[in-house]
Formats: C-alpha cells, structure tokens, sequence
C-alpha cells in the first residue's frame, strides 16, 4: 500500500450467492483502477470460489487470502479475501439454490457487519444472495435490510433505492402485499419521512424535497376507495411538514413517480415494496432482447437507520446468466460510490 491511497476509506464488499452472478461481477469490479483511486477495497467470501469465477469474469487478478483486514495489500491486481471457509466449494453449482452457497453467502454478509461494527471497515457493500438458499442453510431472514438490523440492534431502519433521478424509500418491503396495508399506519410514515428526510442529506441534497404515495388507488380519491390516506398517512405529512421537513402528498401513485422522474421530487415514500420497486427499476433497468440480458442494471439499494454503512446492488442473482460471463457490474460500482458518499457525509459530521 503506497502513501497516496492509506488514507483512504477501507470498504468491505460481500460475494454474494456462489451460485449466481455475485462472484462475477465482483471480480470485474476490483479489476477497474478506478475502484483503487476512491478506496481500499476487499471481499468478504472463500478465495477458492473466488479464484474459480477469474477466468468466467475475464480478469487477471491475484486472490490474496487473509484472516485480517491487517493483512490486506489494497493493491490493483490483487483481490483481498478475508477468507470464509466452506466445504468442497466446488460443489457449487451455477443456477442452483443449495444450502452450502447459502451459507457461505450468509456468513459472508455476517462477517462484513463484524468488521464495519469493530471499526476495522469504514464502510460495507453488499453483492446479490438468495432469501431460499440462506433460509434453507438455517439463517431465517427476509433479506440483507433485516440482517443488518438485526446485527446491529436497529429497532428504526428502512430501506431507500437510489437511482439519479428517482429515489425511494418504503414504508415495509418483504411483508405480503395483505400485511404491507396493515402496517401502514401514521407513526410509521412519519419515521420514513423522516429517515429519507436524513438519508437524502446524507448524500447530498440539502434541503430534500420529498412527495409521499398514497396507499389506494388515486389516494383514496377522498375516501371512496380507502381512508388510510386521510386516516394514515396525511397526518403524518403534517407534522413532517411542521418538523420543516419538505414534504408533500398523498399522491397517486401512479402520479407521483412520473413527477419525481421529472424533477419534482428529490426522493419519494412508497407505502410498499412493489410500489417503490417498480418504478424504480423502469427507470434503471435496460433489458437488450439482442443478447438476451440486461444491457445496463443501474440502482443501489441503501439501508438507513443502522450505526454502520450498507449499500447494495438492487437486482439479483441472475441465476439465469450465472457462470456466462455477461453480468453487469454498473449496480455494484454504483453501491460503492454511495457508500463513498455516506462515508464523507459521516466524516464531516
């Protein structure tokens, strides 16, 4: 490590599911000096599998193995793997949920939360895992939101995708649609505000203008289809909006995306995953039939309310494309760089 780049944030990236394209784009990523120029980098996950995915990525890099981020060498060329054990790897298969990729993607993610709550990490990025294969190896989480908070004893947290033009945040994500209306209830909007309130100046936007989503269709449209927007959530704007927040709503919500596309908003509230989800990935997302892939997966997926930083590609395992070698890295570069973002918000203070 020379002079120029110890000063630099150590960001600690996970595998991901060995069985998808987690592994893959991982090594693309740490073969760009770019990534060497904005931090010191190194990966949670086993080096063997790692090693294995270098020819399918198309990469020439060097898998340096350590038990410590002390050892790690924050080199281009050379991929630091704080090395998680696993039995025959090889086993693995590209495509196929199995316990043991769902264990190492686990523990993988585990571990970077060790480091980053240690203070070891300034900052922590997560690849693709599968909710099936870490549930089947006996870990019993929705997904990455809910294994930070609990690893972090975060009782407040949410989870905010941000793209360059639209950014949201949700009221509940991996809830069944039944359960995701019962949870919308005032205090809860009104924490959401809040939080994407912080997390929007956390990256930049000073005074965050922010429009929140009604439940129903058209709002409610005065009650004829629903009161949660007169009962729920427009309460909650109000004292946001005497808080100083700048926030306003409810809006349809096939009305309010449109306007954040077009600059309205700087960041909306959705009152549930798909609602937020699809919107977003319309405007990240580019599908080319050609080559029967995503041209470009654009979007990062940032858990607010934790005392460390998460960001994370939003999309996932791309079973389908596992061990091709035509997965797209833009998602997880895109993560790293609002990890970045976070990491000179926090140290600004």
């Amino acid at each position: 490590m020379n002079n120029d780049t110890k000063y630099l944030p150590v960001i600690a990236i996970t595998m991901g599911d060995p069985a998808g394209i987690g592994p893959e784009i991982a090594a693309k990523i740490f073969a760009m000096p770019e990534l060497y120029q904005q931090c010191r980098p190194l990966l949670t996950g086993n080096a063997q599998i790692m090693r294995s995915v270098l020819s399918i990525a198309k990469v020439n890099l060097i898998i340096h193995s350590i038990k410590n981020v002390s050892e790690a060498l924050f080199q281009l060329g050379t991929m630091d793997v704080l090395d998680i054990q696993v039995e025959h790897p090889e086993t693995i298969e590209f495509g196929k949920i199995s316990v043991a990729a769902g264990d190492i993607a686990f523990r993988s993610v585990k571990k970077a939360i060790e480091l980053a709550l240690a203070g070891d990490v300034d900052g922590t990025v997560t690849n693709t895992i599968n909710k099936g294969a870490i549930n089947a190896a006996g870990h019993h989480f929705s997904g990455h939101t809910e294994i930070y908070a609990h690893y972090t004893n975060s009782p407040k947290y949410a989870m905010l995708l941000a793209d360059e033009k639209i950014k949201v945040i949700h009221v509940s994500t991996h809830v069944s649609l039944r359960k995701a209306c019962d949870l919308v209830k005032k205090e809860r909007v009104l924490e959401t505000i809040r939080l994407l309130n912080e997390g929007l100046q956390q990256i930049g936007i000073e005074s965050p203008r922010i429009g929140v989503a009604g439940l129903n269709p058209h709002a409610g449209d005065g009650g004829l289809f629903g009161d949660e927007e007169i009962e729920e959530i427009l309460p909650a704007i109000r004292i946001a909006q005497n808080e100083g927040i700048l926030v306003e709503g409810p809006f349809p919500p096939d009305t309010l995306f449109a306007l954040a596309n077009g600059g309205r908003f700087d960041g909306c509230v959705a009152m549930y995953h798909d609602q937020g989800h699809i919107p977003f990935k319309l405007a990240g997302f580019v599908w080319d039939e050609k080559s029967g892939s995503m041209k470009s997966v654009k979007g990062v997926n940032i858990t607010l309310g934790l005392p460390i930083i998460r960001t994370s590609v939003d999309h996932g395992t791309a079973f389908e494309i596992a061990g091709k070698g035509i997965a797209c890295p833009d998602a997880l570069l895109c993560a790293i760089e609002y990890a970045l973002k976070l990491f000179r918000s926090k140290e600004k203070g």
